[in-house]
């Protein structure tokens, strides 16, 4: 392709942009669920096939009234938080749609997360009232200490309760009807507050509006105009609600997998014939030919440019790699007619309702070509972080979110992703702030101090390493390495847990500020010599 082809293709994806940015009509969840139930009533919206769930469009309408109306009674009301733990099952969804059509707040909470974290999550959201699996109780149960505005008696239990003591979401649901809910919620109101780590220790809780859901599914919708789709991620992700959405938008069927398994996803791609799914890396190269009904997917863990070219040319697969984040849903999208710019790595040009700035570290705009942080403006993005003033006055300049990740672009306005400013390891679809792990390590009398570096890991993309300084007069053969592993696992969620652990006499500082400085860690040749494998429980 020719430099003027590109610049014209590139000219007519923002053309296209701006008559879709033009032709949105607002909307609330609770709105579009309705109006999606009225144009395709009878058609399944939702099938968690693992657990034989389904619902058609009519029924999730019709489910979630009935829910938003047992929850009404059972005391919620608009601009209530509510905490939710639990897998991927059918009322994950029906609840997060009775939550929109009440005016309430969804707090989702992690499956993995240990009694310290979901502690936090409750206390720091002040959430008034709280829905679990009955799988997840064991650990919701146990925190300690409790947390002060949330009653006992008002959390409900989906399932089983196992002191016969709780009030189960059935028994709830008893003597409720399911006509439409009477409730003023606006574009502007509060639907769920998603925690997603920072560089700050604990997770911060980003502010997620209806117009945020709306206009991030009506991106969606358009980047993937599909019919059938298929999530493999826990509900407590961001990704869950909106592949949901955006199914919902196209009157789709969404088919939900309890968690990832690369040696049934092609068949489940094949016997739902799914037509746009997320697909690992490791999946995608080591699958000779994809069905044929699959049409775009999500390169997930990265993938080489010669895989990328392989589905594009051999299986006329589009992948796409694209630039988001929670606080601001879909920056970027990969126009569907140059090929190219996937292959050469790109993350693609501006998205809907976005716009995109590169900056340096004295606030100049970027040169092309040079790296420069990214800041992000437009309509549909997050509020802010949830109770986090000091967080939302650095991370904002004026309506200019600050992304914290480094980027480049060319002139024509394609951007390339260079790397994390934020102290943050990204395990899998799992953000892990370093902050976090190391307050949990410090709290070991023994440790001076402690850093906690990624390390590429061809599985997960990156693993967890710490690098501990004991106190004087200390020697590893002082401090179990077990002893240190055991106590994170006792505090941090299984994903968060180091996998490598090093001593080190001193770790590496700023003269000026004292500052660690990680970069020095990272460039060492052989991060894992002289290193403790958790996964292998052997020295390397």
């Amino acid at each position: 392709m020719t430099p003027a082809q590109l610049h014209d293709r590139v000219a007519r994806a923002l053309r296209k942009s701006e008559a879709l940015e033009a032709a949105y009509e607002t909307t609330t969840v609770g709105q579009l669920v309705s109006m999606r139930a009225r144009t395709h009533g009878s058609i399944t919206a939702v099938d968690i096939f693992e657990r034989g769930e389904r619902a058609t469009y009519s029924e999730m309408d019709r489910l979630s009234n009935r829910h938003a109306r047992a929850l009404r009674k059972f005391g919620v009301r608009k601009g209530d938080r509510v905490g939710v733990m639990m897998p991927n099952r059918i009322e994950w969804s029906i609840l997060w749609f009775a939550f929109a059509k009440l005016g309430a707040v969804m707090v989702p909470i992690d499956m993995h997360y240990t009694p310290r974290e979901v502690e936090h999550i409750i206390s720091d959201t002040q959430a008034k009232f709280a829905i679990v699996d009955e799988s997840a109780w064991p650990v919701f149960g146990a925190m300690s200490p409790w947390p002060q505005e949330l009653a006992k008696d008002q959390v409900i239990l989906v399932g089983q309760p196992s002191d016969g003591a709780a009030i189960t979401l059935h028994r709830s649901l008893k003597d409720v009807d399911d006509s439409p809910v009477d409730e003023d919620v606006r574009p502007g109101d509060l639907l769920a507050i998603q925690f997603t780590s920072g560089t700050t220790g604990f997770p911060k809780g980003c502010m997620l509006t209806h117009d945020y859901w709306g206009v991030g599914a009506y991106v969606a919708a358009n980047l993937c105009p599909y019919k059938r789709f298929l999530s493999w991620a826990s509900s407590s992700y961001i990704s869950w609600p909106f592949i949901l959405l955006s199914s919902y938008r196209q009157g789709g069927t969404l088919y939900v997998a309890q968690q990832m398994n690369a040696s049934q996803l092609l068949d489940w791609v094949k016997n739902f014939q799914i037509e746009w799914c997320a697909l690992p890396r490791l999946v995608a190269e080591a699958a000779y030919e994809p069905p044929a009904s699959l049409k775009q997917v999500w390169q997930y863990d990265g993938w080489s440019a010669e895989t990328v070219h392989r589905y594009h040319e051999e299986f006329g697969v589009r992948s796409t790699y694209t630039f988001g984040m929670t606080e601001i849903g879909t920056g970027t999208q990969m126009p569907p007619d140059v090929p190219e710019m996937n292959e050469a790595g790109s993350v693609g040009i501006r998205s809907l309702f976005r716009e995109l700035r590169l900056v340096n570290d004295d606030g100049s705009p970027t040169p092309v070509g040079e790296v420069g942080e990214l800041w992000v403006r437009g309509r549909g993005m997050f509020s802010g972080y949830w109770n986090k003033p000091d967080a939302n006055a650095d991370c904002f300049e004026g309506e200019w979110f600050k992304t914290g990740d480094l980027l480049r672009h060319d002139e024509l306005g394609f951007y390339w992703f260079v790397g994390r400013r934020k102290d943050v390891i990204r395990r899998s679809v799992e953000n892990i702030a370093a902050s976090e792990v190391e307050a949990i390590i410090r709290e070991i009398p023994e440790i001076a101090d402690v850093a906690a570096v990624p390390i590429p890991d061809e599985k997960w993309g990156e693993e967890v390493k710490i690098y501990v300084e004991l106190r004087k007069g200390l020697t590893p053969a002082d401090v179990n390495v077990e002893r240190i592993l055991e106590h994170a696992r006792a505090r941090l969620a299984l994903f968060k847990i180091p996998r490598y652990v090093g001593f080190v006499q001193t770790l590496p500082r700023t003269v000026t500020s004292n500052k660690v400085l990680k970069r020095e860690l990272m460039a060492i040749s052989d991060p894992l010599s002289d290193t403790y494998d958790a996964e292998e429980k052997s020295w390397r």
